[in-house]
């Protein structure tokens, strides 16, 4: 007898959005030459010493779990070397926890700290899947726009924490941002910090692209000026400033005093990282600073490639080139749809963006291309755009 309810997900997945990147990329599959920079993804292998890194510990038997659910002691002593000598401060081994990706990093701090009847303030445009995350731990997504000015956009501080009331459980960021390239300043963060303290929120980081930041070594981050005891989570991947994305491997840092509540979550959740995994993370940590350099080296050429071929376009809106991230966000005059744009740069320059609208209000008429990939191809891409535009002209507004 068949029962009469037919089976439905509860009601928290049935509101989570379809949208996503991915779909672009699916349906643009019939087009041929496509050029497809929506994903934040470089072009790179990963290199041979990470590879046999992973290698030497597959034939060495390392296909077990690993039992501290926190990292193998090898990665996790990395990761306490790694940050101290890149924050300036001392970083201990209590600090991190090695998780299968930095998505997966994210959702152990939405968890950690929030819930149903809470919320999370959160700053856009802004990387699709935070808004999605923060949706599935049950809290309340609640954005705060950021402005767009003549030296870049910024961020109101005072807005922030406006929109922050006794509900609120976290602020969360992303710096340098995915999409704007927006990087938080030193002074920033301290009036963040100090903030949590005088609130209890806490702050989430998401701080992946900390590597790829032009002029330094790193942008500035929430860890050098947190205490251990702050309320301060940093989320991190190996999978931009490594060339690891198909690796999923990330790791969030965060205060001691959740050390072993993360250890237990990542237990239930998981069951830890794959050791080989690890493995190849460790030796990308210890011996990856000249491939950083490299990774680092290519976005900025990318980023110049973009704006010679796009700056000579007049209907394209480019706005100061960021410092940080690897990507060029911008718009075209007469373009207000984003997906719209998408769709006529897909088939009449045949390459392929992501469309603003997915990142947020603030974001809806902008365009993100991925310029971490070999110059010639983002000179091309560029090119190809330009000339798109200049032959036929932009579509009429909202068209």
């Amino acid at each position: 007898m068949t029962h009469p309810l037919r089976p439905e997900p509860r009601q928290l997945i049935r509101d989570l959005d379809l949208d996503n990147i991915a779909d672009l990329a699916t349906r643009a599959a019939a087009i041929p030459d496509v050029l497809t920079l929506w994903y934040g993804e470089g072009d790179l292998v990963t290199p041979a010493f990470i590879r046999d890194a992973a290698k030497a510990a597959l034939d060495a038997g390392q296909t077990f779990y690993v039992p501290d659910m926190r990292g193998a002691r090898g990665l996790i002593e990395a990761l306490a070397e790694y940050q101290t000598r890149l924050h300036g401060v001392p970083i201990g081994l209590d600090r991190s926890t090695v998780t299968p990706g930095g998505m997966q990093a994210v959702h152990l701090a939405l968890m950690l700290v929030a819930g149903a009847g809470d919320n999370v303030v959160f700053t856009e445009p802004q990387w699709p899947n935070i808004r999605r995350a923060i949706h599935l731990s049950g809290a309340e997504p609640r954005a705060v726009a950021m402005e767009e000015t003549d030296t870049g956009w910024r961020l109101d501080l005072d807005r922030l924490f406006d929109a922050c009331d006794a509900g609120t459980r976290a602020i969360m960021f992303s710096s340098p941002s995915n999409p704007s390239g927006w990087t938080a300043s030193r002074e920033e963060l301290s009036a963040l910090i100090e903030f949590s303290r005088r609130t209890g929120v806490w702050i989430i980081a998401d701080e992946v692209y900390n590597r790829l930041f032009d002029g330094a070594e790193a942008a500035p981050s929430i860890l050098a000026l947190a205490t251990p005891e702050d309320r301060a989570l940093s989320v991190n991947s190996f999978s931009k400033a490594w060339a690891m994305t198909g690796w999923r491997v990330g790791w969030l840092s965060h205060p001691p005093a959740v050390q072993a509540r993360l250890g237990a979550m990542t237990q239930y959740v998981n069951s830890g990282t794959a050791a080989f995994v690890q493995a190849g993370a460790e030796a990308a940590l210890r011996h990856g600073e000249g491939l950083v350099a490299e990774i680092r080296a290519r976005c900025r050429a990318g980023m110049d490639a973009a704006w010679a071929a796009l700056g000579g376009v007049n209907a394209v809106r480019l706005g100061p080139k960021p410092a940080g991230g690897m990507y060029a966000f911008f718009r075209i005059e007469g373009m207000e749809d984003s997906a719209e744009a998408c769709r006529l740069i897909l088939e009449r320059a045949r390459v392929g963006l992501a469309p603003g609208y997915m990142f947020g209000a603030p974001a809806r008429a902008y365009l993100r291309m991925c310029v971490c990939r070999d110059t010639a191809q983002i000179a091309e891409a560029a090119e190809r755009i330009a000339t798109a535009l200049r032959r036929e002209g932009p579509a009429p507004a909202g068209g």
